[in-house]
């Protein structure tokens, strides 16, 4: 389907057929000093003329020269907060006789529009399906909630200090898992989005509210932002990060980082892909009623990798090494992709300002030759 254009005083027009077909409008929004997502009733919600402004440990926000909605990087929610949220009840269990009967979870979550996703989240919506939908175990809590989600996608036009979507292959443009995605243009033609539809539902929200065919001119200045976002960007080499990663385990910089890491978990909280859990089963006082709930956790803690014995993971060198490997190294041997997807939470939200980007350069600066050795011998095994 060609490009169609939607002017902004329009915009109603999408919230309202949204609201027609029963969804709940999930979107950016401005609260306590950030752009976070929640419910919306009206782009009049939107965080207009709003944008941020992010480094290693700093999240700001400030007014822009115009009155875009999308004109930011990301803030601190990610969708994962709805797709598998902070706690989450999986069964309860009440006493029968002289013993319990389940009660399984099976209310459905309401239907669901996420507006504003970008091409990162996208990526990472992508993840979490693979690891928690894909295989032999599914989970069935997950699979309810992303079901019935319709997403409507942004391409991004600026980049944040901390992004580097582009280096893992991520963004700025969105290519692919979207109803509908949209490139937002302001100037002295107006406020006005380049919209192209993904599946037939989008097809069908673009033909009830008529939009006309996009110019071939704004389409190419909505290329054109689009390629400038990615122009703004830091980098990583991720070439050889795998088997890099592998080959430094014993590296010195594991212990430099861990004096400055806090092992406060933020990276965790905030990632769009992370998914540990922990399992906590609580009753009443009369011993008749019980749930067991799921919440996250995180690898930083020392209690999440505590057996019998103690913690597998005592020092906060190992929680860290085990963490960034785990994102970057044997997140590919266990799902067959990178655990990450470039957005830069993990930098802008870490108190102590530790840079991902910079670990993975500092440890491919130690080993020279380490990496080339590592893939002929694995090329050799092949």
């Amino acid at each position: 389907m060609m490009a169609a254009a939607l002017h902004a005083p329009d915009f109603e027009r999408l919230f309202a057929a949204l609201q027609a077909r029963g969804y709940q409008i999930i979107g950016p929004t401005v609260r306590d000093g950030a752009i976070v997502y929640d419910t919306l009733g009206s782009p009049n919600e939107l965080p207009v003329g709003w944008t941020d402004e992010q480094e290693a440990g700093r999240y700001r926000l400030r007014r822009r020269a115009d009155d875009a909605w999308f004109g930011y990087a990301v803030g601190p929610h990610s969708w994962k907060k709805y797709l598998h949220p902070t706690e989450c009840r999986l069964f309860s269990a009440e006493r029968d006789g002289q013993g319990f009967r389940i009660l399984p979870e099976t209310t459905a979550p309401a239907k669901r529009a996420f507006l504003g996703v970008r091409a990162c989240e996208l990526a990472a919506i992508s993840i979490l399906d693979r690891v928690l939908l894909g295989g032999s175990y599914a989970d069935p809590a997950y699979h309810r909630r992303r079901e019935d989600v319709l997403l409507i996608a942004v391409n991004c036009t600026q980049a944040a200090a901390t992004c580097f979507c582009a280096s893992m292959g991520t963004g700025p443009q969105v290519r692919e898992g979207y109803d509908l995605v949209m490139t937002e243009l302001t100037g002295p033609d107006g406020h006005q989005f380049v919209v192209e539809a993904g599946t037939e539902a989008g097809r069908q929200l673009l033909e009830e509210m008529g939009c006309p065919p996009a110019a071939p001119e704004q389409c190419r200045q909505a290329e054109a932002l689009v390629a400038a976002a990615a122009s703004q960007m830091r980098a990583i080499r991720t070439e050889g990060i795998r088997e890099m990663l592998y080959a430094n385990l014993e590296h010195p910089r594991w212990d430099e980082v861990a004096r400055r890491c806090l092992a406060c978990g933020n990276c965790t909280m905030v990632c769009p892909t992370c998914f540990c859990t922990t399992v906590e089963e609580v009753t009443d006082l009369t011993g008749n009623d019980a749930e067991r709930w799921r919440k996250w956790d995180s690898c930083f803690s020392q209690n999440f990798s505590y057996i019998h014995g103690g913690s597998v993971r005592s020092s906060i060198r190992s929680r860290y090494r085990q963490w960034l490997t785990h994102k970057l190294a044997s997140w590919i041997d266990q799902f067959g992709t990178s655990g990450c997807v470039g957005c830069g939470r993990c930098i802008t939200w870490c108190p102590a300002g530790i840079d991902i980007t910079e670990e993975v350069a500092a440890l491919r600066a130690g080993v020279p030759g380490a990496v080339e050795a590592i893939t002929e011998n694995n090329h050799g095994n092949t």
